[in-house]
């Protein structure tokens, strides 16, 4: 957990100052044709961008940490505490300030005005989970399926065939994937497959009556996103499970008579998921981030879209945010999977206690 703290840290630190030295100035873009002097002292005086870098910094750190200290007596400073900003519970007060607990404040959007990053990343990265939970699970299914397969079947033609596959599915970049995909199932055979090129997984209905919920958009993205974890479990459960059957408690249920289905999938699986775990544990959390190319090419409205089009704006709030968000689910996905060792495979815990 330490060590997660300092990676979001560098997260941070490390996007904070690449936007200060990015060309724009963000209150001139907030105020975009209304500019005059007078509010643009005003907007940067709110924001805090009249102020030296190094104390930016702080400040944003402050406003997203869950424990912060805020101004109570001068509502003109930008740390001036509001339930409505901050959302907080006061735990200590002392002369001009107080220390409080509060959810992460990640500012507002220099574009949509008015709007937290909180609010935007709420409704766009459900979506994102949805797509990216969609495709490890579609990833796991087939690639352990095909991985035990060319295990059992090795150098035979099905085994080869299978591993040229997934070299193959390993050397195709998202972007690449995303258009011939959106190409051939959506546009080629649109007639057959009734699939969209474009499209998220909630859709505005024509005739004015709300959204609607619309599964096939999901098919093509999560399809696309899930062909390199495939790949990769493909092989490493095929070698996993190739080192496990050659071991002498697998020849002893052998021996004893049991069927291959009760050796393999009783005895063997079990034993060799931990490599595939580690795998899976990091192509998630990889996945949100690799969602971005993926969800703008298909027009799905998570947050890899929105991160595209905030830098396009140079919308320097809403990509902080994001970036924290998806660095913090790295954080915790990395931990779960400590977890998990202990439970899959009881040698870990025996190991720590020894």
């Amino acid at each position: 957990m330490f060590y997660g703290f300092l990676v979001l840290l560098g997260v941070i630190s490390l996007v904070f100052f690449l936007f200060q030295v990015m060309p724009g100035d963000p209150a001139r873009m907030m105020l975009s044709q209304r500019e005059d002097s007078k509010q643009l002292e005003l907007i940067k005086e709110q924001y805090g961008f009249d102020k030296p870098v190094i104390q930016q910094y702080f400040l944003y750190l402050n406003d997203i940490s869950p424990i912060s200290i805020h101004d109570i007596s001068d509502e003109n400073s930008y740390t001036y505490l509001t339930q409505r900003k901050y959302n907080f519970i006061s735990i200590l007060s002392f002369k001009n300030r107080s220390l409080v607990v509060k959810f992460p404040y990640l500012r507002e959007s220099f574009v949509k005005r008015g709007k937290t990053v909180n609010s935007i990343i709420s409704e766009t990265f459900p979506l994102t989970i949805v797509l990216a939970f969609s495709s490890i699970i579609f990833a796991i299914i087939i690639g352990l399926l095909l991985g035990i397969t060319t295990a059992l079947y090795k150098d035979t033609f099905l085994d080869r065939s299978i591993l040229f596959f997934s070299v193959f599915g390993m050397s195709l970049p998202s972007f690449f994937t995303s258009i011939i995909i959106a190409w051939f199932f959506a546009f080629l055979l649109h007639d057959y497959t009734g699939i969209s090129m474009t499209g998220s997984l909630f859709e505005v209905d024509d005739y004015g009556r709300g959204n609607y919920l619309n599964l096939k958009n999901l098919i093509l993205p999560a399809f696309t996103l899930g062909i390199r974890p495939l790949s990769v479990i493909i092989q490493l459960s095929r070698s996993s499970m190739l080192e496990v059957l050659k071991m002498d408690y697998i020849r002893t249920a052998s021996a004893k008579g049991l069927s291959r289905f009760m050796v393999v999938f009783k005895h063997a699986l079990r034993n060799s998921l931990n490599p595939v775990v580690t795998v899976v544990s990091g192509w998630f959390a990889s996945l949100l981030a690799g969602a971005v190319f993926v969800e703008y090419i298909f027009a799905w409205n998570g947050i890899g879209k929105e991160i595209v089009d905030a830098l396009n704006n140079l919308d320097m709030p809403v990509v902080m945010g994001s970036v924290l968000i998806i660095s913090s689910v790295f954080v915790v996905v990395n931990i779960m999977v400590d977890i998990a060792y202990v439970i899959i495979d009881p040698r870990v815990r025996l190991n720590k206690i020894k």
